[in-house]
């Protein structure tokens, strides 16, 4: 292996470690307002919850709409928006549900 390909392969390396992919699910209005029920978002590592989101909001600009009073589970647990996502880790966007 040359020099090149050995940088290659180091940066392919280095780029796995940086960051993390995680499962994103959708619920209710942030369903629709995205069109999908889930998604995987690749993320810097040490990102927050909060990062997450402003990602989000970047890729589905309606998701605006919601986003002051969703709820966030991580991995099935409520979470805060200063919490770290870890590789394969499972965020929940919950907006707030009506009905009777």
């Amino acid at each position: 292996m040359d020099t090149r390909e050995q940088a290659e392969v180091t940066k392919i390396e280095s780029d796995d470690i940086s960051s993390v992919e995680i499962k994103v699910l959708l619920f209710a209005r942030a369903r629709e307002l995205t069109g999908v029920p889930d998604l995987t978002l690749k993320m810097p590592s040490g990102s927050t919850t909060k990062k997450c989101m402003d990602e989000l909001v970047i890729k589905f600009p309606r998701l605006e709409e919601v986003r002051g009073c969703v709820v966030l589970a991580l991995n099935e647990e409520y979470t805060t928006d200063s919490a770290i996502v870890q590789h394969r880790d499972e965020l929940a966007i919950i907006p707030p549900i009506s009905g009777g």
